[in-house]
C-alpha cells in the first residue's frame, strides 16, 4: 500500500509543478487589481491600466489553479501507467469528463426529476480528479494490448482503452451518485458542530481542512465557514464589512502563519535533509513552492510534494496547522482573505475595518516557522521519511558510470536477465535506478543483468527488481520500454 501511495505522489509531481508560477501570477494580479479580489475594497475600483493588467494575470494563473482537478486526472493517469504513455492521460481525461458530466447538478436533476443535492455542485474536485486518473491508468495497463474480434479490430490495442475507461467511469459515477452526497453531507455536519466552540473550533476546522486537502474534500468544510451554508459567511462578511468586529475572520486568520511561514520553513527542512547529490534537483521545486506559499498562500505544490511520500508527516502538518489556527484566533487576531492566506491577502486585509491586530501575524508566523522547521527536520531524520530528495537510491549512485554506453544493448541484456517482456509487469525509473516489477522472480538472472555493465542489482521483494545504472538511467529506461512493447 505504501508503494502505491509513493507512486501516486510521484505521479502528482508533474501537474503540481505547474502551480507555483500560476500562484505567483495571481498574487501579482491581485496587487494590481485588488478590486477583482473582493469587490471594491477600501476605495479600489475597477478600471485603468493596472486593473486590466492585474485581471489578465489573475485569469492566466487561475487557468491552471482553478482547474487543478483536471490536471490531476491527466497527471495521475500518465504517472500510474506502466509506461507513462500519453494514451493513459487521454483515458484519465475521458473518465473525468464522464464522471463530472453525469454527476453535475443539471444532469442529476434531469435524471432524477428532483433538485440536485448541493454536493453535486462540488463534484469537480481533486478527489474525483485522482479517481479519474486511477481509472484511466488502470484501464490503460489492463487493456492496452487487448485483441478484439476481426469485426472490431480497429478498436484493438490502445484504441480500446478509452472505450473501457468510459464503461468503468459509468460504474464509478453510479457509486459516487450514492456515496458522494453522504460524504459531503457528513463533512458539512462535522463543520457545523465546530460552530460556537470559539478558538478551539477554529483550530479543529483548520486541522480537518488540511487533512482533507489530498482529496479535495476540504471544500465541503470551507462552504460551512466561509460562505452561507450555515449562516457564517466569514469571507463575504469580512470583505463586505457586514460582520462583527473581533469575531468575523476567525475562520481565515489561522491560515496565514502556517501558509506564509510554516510551510516555507518545512521546505527548508526538506531541502537540508535531502541527500547531497539530490539537493540541486529538489531546490527548484521547494524554493518556488515556498515563495508561492508565502506570497500567495497557494500551498498545494508543497503539500503534494510529501503528502503521499510521507503521509505520517502530513498528519503532523495538519496537527501543527490546527494548533496554529487555534492559538492565532485566541490571541486575538483577525484577518481575512478571498484568495488564500498569503502576504498579498494579509496586507490588503489589514486595511479593512474588521481587521484586528493583523500586525501580530508576523511575530506569530515567525514562531510558527521555527516550530515547523524543527519538527519537520527531526521527524524526517528520525523516521527516515522519503521526502523529496530522500529516495532509496544511494547518494553515491549519481557517480556510477555504465561500462557499456550502448543503451539499446544494455536494455536488451537487462530484459533478458529479468525473464523477457512477458515477465515484466511495470517499468519505472528514478535518478539512478531502473525499477521493475516482475511476475515470476525465479526467472531473474542477476549474473546476466550485471553482464550489461550495470553497477548492481537489488531485489527489495519477490516482485521488485532495481538495476543500478547511474544518471544515464533515463536512456536505458526508454530503450527498455521500446523492447517491451
Amino acid at each position: 500500500m505504501m508503494k502505491f501511495f509513493q507512486r501516486l505522489g510521484k505521479a502528482l509531481m508533474l501537474p503540481v509543478a505547474c502551480l507555483p508560477v500560476c500562484g505567483i501570477l495571481m498574487g501579482i494580479g491581485y496587487i494590481l487589481a485588488p478590486a477583482a479580489m473582493a469587490g471594491e475594497v477600501q476605495g479600489f475600483t475597477a478600471g485603468g491600466m493596472a486593473y486590466s493588467i492585474g485581471l489578465f494575470l489573475i485569469k492566466a494563473g487561475g487557468a491552471l489553479i482553478d482547474n487543478m482537478s483536471w490536471l490531476f486526472a491527466i497527471g495521475v493517469a500518465v504517472g500510474m501507467a506502466d509506461d507513462a504513455d500519453g494514451t493513459a492521460g487521454l483515458a484519465g481525461l475521458v473518465s473525468m469528463y464522464m464522471i463530472t458530466t453525469l454527476l453535475s447538478s443539471g444532469s442529476v436533476a434531469g435524471i432524477t426529476g428532483h433538485e440536485a443535492a448541493p454536493a453535486f455542485g462540488k463534484i469537480v474536485n481533486q478527489f474525483v480528479g485522482i479517481v479519474s486518473g486511477l481509472i484511466g491508468a488502470n484501464c490503460y495497463n489492463k487493456y492496452k494490448s487487448v485483441k478484439l474480434p476481426d469485426a472490431l479490430a480497429f478498436f484493438s490495442g490502445k484504441r480500446a482503452v478509452a472505450i473501457f475507461t468510459a464503461l468503468y467511469s459509468i460504474v464509478a459515477a453510479l457509486v459516487l451518485f450514492f456515496v458522494w452526497p453522504l460524504v459531503y453531507g457528513a463533512l458539512v455536519t462535522l463543520g457545523e458542530t465546530f460552530i460556537g466552540m470559539g478558538a478551539l473550533g477554529a483550530g479543529i476546522y483548520a486541522f480537518f481542512n488540511r487533512l482533507l486537502i489530498p482529496f479535495g474534500l476540504h471544500h465541503a468544510l470551507n462552504s460551512v465557514f466561509w460562505f452561507d451554508v450555515a449562516g457564517i459567511s466569514d469571507l463575504s462578511n469580512f470583505w463586505g464589512n457586514t460582520g462583527v468586529y473581533g469575531q468575523t475572520g476567525m475562520y481565515m486568520t489561522g491560515f496565514f502563519p502556517f501558509m506564509m511561514f510554516g510551510l516555507p520553513a518545512a521546505c527548508l527542512a526538506m531541502y537540508q535533509t535531502a541527500k547531497p547529490a539530490k539537493k540541486k534537483m529538489v531546490y527548484g521545486l521547494l524554493a518556488s513552492a515556498a515563495f508561492c506559499s508565502f506570497f500567495t498562500g497557494v500551498t498545494e505544490p508543497i503539500e503534494f510534494s510529501f503528502m503521499f511520500l510521507a503521509p505520517g508527516l502530513y498528519v503532523v502538518h495538519a496537527l501543527l496547522a490546527g494548533i496554529t489556527a487555534g492559538i492565532t484566533v485566541a490571541l486575538p487576531i483577525r484577518a481575512g482573505f478571498s484568495f488564500s492566506g498569503g502576504a498579498v491577502d494579509m496586507v490588503l486585509s489589514s486595511f479593512t475595518p474588521l481587521a484586528q491586530n493583523p500586525w501580530l501575524l508576523i511575530p506569530v508566523g515567525l514562531a510558527v516557522g521555527v516550530i515547523y522547521y524543527v519538527v519537520f527536520r527531526v521527524v524526517i531524520v528520525k523516521f527516515n521519511l522519503k521526502t523529496p530528495g530522500r529516495e532509496d537510491d544511494d547518494a553515491d549512485e549519481t557517480q556510477v558510470k555504465l561500462a557499456n554506453n550502448d543503451f539499446t544493448q544494455v536494455a536488451k541484456i537487462v530484459l533478458e536477465g529479468v525473464g523477457g517482456p512477458e515477465n515484466v509487469a511495470s517499468i519505472d525509473n528514478c535518478i539512478t535506478r531502473l525499477r521493475l516489477e516482475i511476475k515470476d522472480y525465479t526467472k531473474v538472472d542477476e549474473k546476466r543483468i550485471k553482464s550489461a555493465g550495470v553497477a548492481g542489482v537489488m531485489r527489495p521483494s519477490k516482485t521488485s527488481v532495481q538495476v543500478i545504472i547511474g544518471t544515464q538511467v533515463q536512456f536505458v529506461a526508454d530503450e527498455f520500454k521500446k523492447l517491451c512493447k
